[in-house]
């Protein structure tokens, strides 16, 4: 039957979704804590890598849902790094590279986000798919 959800499909999904979002989280992390270490070099890497990871979940699935979900992985590792610690320090201070950094990856995710599939379908159509 042409319009039946084939319930592994959407288990697929689902696990490649919270895959998605776990690596976003686990290299918002990782970013985040980089992006100061180099002084103004840090922040211009970890975009970088954060828009190469996210660009490339868009290039590599058919679906926009783990696109956004490794989008909300960084901002979420971001969000949470930017609260003030037990002495009021914060990872992601109020300078142009924490904003940077803190508004950076939005941009990349939406842009990545609304890019349209038109490419990868004109290469299918060229293969008879």
């Amino acid at each position: 039957m042409p319009g039946r959800i084939d319930p592994r499909d959407v288990i697929a999904g689902a696990l490649a979704a919270i895959g998605s979002g776990a690596l976003g989280f686990v290299v918002g992390i990782v970013l985040t804590f980089a992006h100061r270490l180099w002084t103004p070099w840090g922040v211009v890497i970890a975009l970088v890598l954060a828009a190469a990871l996210i660009v490339g979940m868009r290039l590599a699935t058919e679906t926009r849902i783990p696109v956004v979900a490794t989008t909300i992985g960084v901002l979420a590792a971001t969000a949470l790094l930017s609260l003030p610690g037990q002495g009021g320090s914060v990872l992601v201070a109020a300078d142009a590279q924490g904003y940077a950094w803190a508004f950076g990856p939005t941009l990349v995710g939406l842009v990545a986000t609304a890019w349209p599939r038109r490419f990868a379908r004109a290469a299918d159509d060229r293969m008879g798919q």
